[in-house]
């Protein structure tokens, strides 16, 4: 799909990203940015991620053919509810959120007949935030779940499938369900506990860590109201990865006795080689 005109509501990192990564892409297309912040949007401009923007909705979206929602996941129910009137038919609408059963329920409610929302999640990004840091190539060569439900329009489907590819990314394909409780084990669940290993340092072991602690928690640094806003709309799933954390580290602690070093060092290889295996896949 190679829109001829996208409203990007949401200019920070990703959205900021996603116009740079357009402006390489497809030269003629046409790239409306939206923000409550006027600075913001100067900036997008100012650094080419964008051509126009608006702080108001209804001129952002006027004639576009693609929208994208870029905005912390919290935001998505209200501005889906102030987007609905203002979209033509044959408008299609996804996202680049880290949630999925929520905003496609509300979008599938709410959009006008004619009106296509196709959920999506590249999963790319940055503990950093601001459009100032967004990158031109920030999604090339990453993956881009697409959550398709019974009532998405196949066409549209397709078109946002090849949206994505033409920026460089791979994509699969699964339910808003099944993304919403893998990404709680993969992506929400390490953040939390990058962010819980922070937090339960003092000052003085904070000042003997070295570079792998800084390594293991980088993404603790993330925009904390982007993470709030992900980990109550997945609270569920992240409460049930919670505790499977919790199994997984009375094993070890079970482990840790002279009579287990045989089981323990197992246990250590194994998750070495998966992490291995993982790293060898195609794509990685």
């Amino acid at each position: 799909m190679q829109p001829r005109q996208i409203s990007i509501l949401g200019v920070g990192l990703l959205g900021g990203s996603l116009g740079l990564a357009l402006r390489n892409a497809a030269n003629d297309c046409k790239i409306i940015g939206y923000s409550h912040r006027r600075s913001t949007l100067d900036s997008a401009i100012r650094l080419g991620a964008i051509h126009q923007g608006y702080e108001e909705l209804a001129p952002a979206v006027r004639g576009s053919d693609l929208v994208v929602l870029c905005t912390p996941v919290g935001l998505f129910p209200n501005l889906i509810k102030e987007l609905a009137p203002l979209l033509s038919p044959g408008t299609i609408v996804t996202d680049v959120g880290s949630t999925k059963e929520t905003v496609v329920s509300i979008a599938e409610e709410l959009l006008p007949v004619g009106v296509h929302f196709v959920g999506s999640h590249p999963m790319a990004g940055s503990e950093k935030r601001g459009v100032e840091h967004a990158k031109a190539d920030l999604y090339s060569g990453a993956l881009c779940i697409l959550t398709p439900t019974p009532r998405t329009n196949p066409a549209a489907l397709e078109r946002v499938d090849s949206f994505w590819k033409s920026l460089g990314m791979r994509t699969c394909r699964i339910s808003p369900e099944e993304h919403d409780r893998r990404l709680a084990d993969v992506s929400h669940l390490p953040h939390a506990l990058a962010a819980a290993l922070v937090n339960l340092q003092d000052p003085q072991g904070l000042n003997l860590a070295a570079k792998g602690f800084l390594d293991l928690t980088r993404i603790a640094g993330g925009d904390s109201i982007l993470w709030r806003d992900i980990f109550l709309d997945n609270r569920q799933n992240l409460l049930q990865s919670i505790d499977r954390l919790k199994q997984e580290l009375d094993r070890l602690a079970s482990l840790l006795d002279p009579a287990q070093a045989e089981a323990l060092q197992a246990w250590l290889q194994a998750a070495a080689s998966r992490r291995q295996a993982m790293l060898e896949k195609p794509g990685k």
